[in-house]
């Protein structure tokens, strides 16, 4: 979490300001957005604090495991791989 207010370590690079345009848009300054690994498109989640606008890195909603899922195409089944590496499974004898 990053509180801009510039008492936070490292939160707030002084002189770095913003304006608010007609839309309610802000430009974060490029450092900020370079120190905080903040990328074009990326989703900020907003909350006030004891009077502070605080920006935090917000989910997308996007599953980046759910976005892969099925894209690896096996030759066999995951099944046919693991007893070609470890070789076919040993059940424990019935008792």
């Amino acid at each position: 979490m990053a509180a801009i207010d510039g008492m936070h370590d490292g939160a707030y690079h002084l002189g770095m300001k913003a304006t608010v345009g007609e839309r309610g848009q802000v430009t974060i300054p490029k450092a900020l957005r370079e120190s905080l690994g903040i990328r074009a498109g990326q989703r900020l989640d907003f909350r006030e604090e004891n009077g502070l606008l605080v920006a935090t890195k917000g989910s997308s909603g996007h599953d980046p495991v759910a976005a892969v899922y099925g894209v690896l195409r096996l030759p066999d089944t995951v099944d046919a791989l693991i007893d070609e590496m470890r070789g076919p499974a040993e059940l424990p004898p019935e008792s």
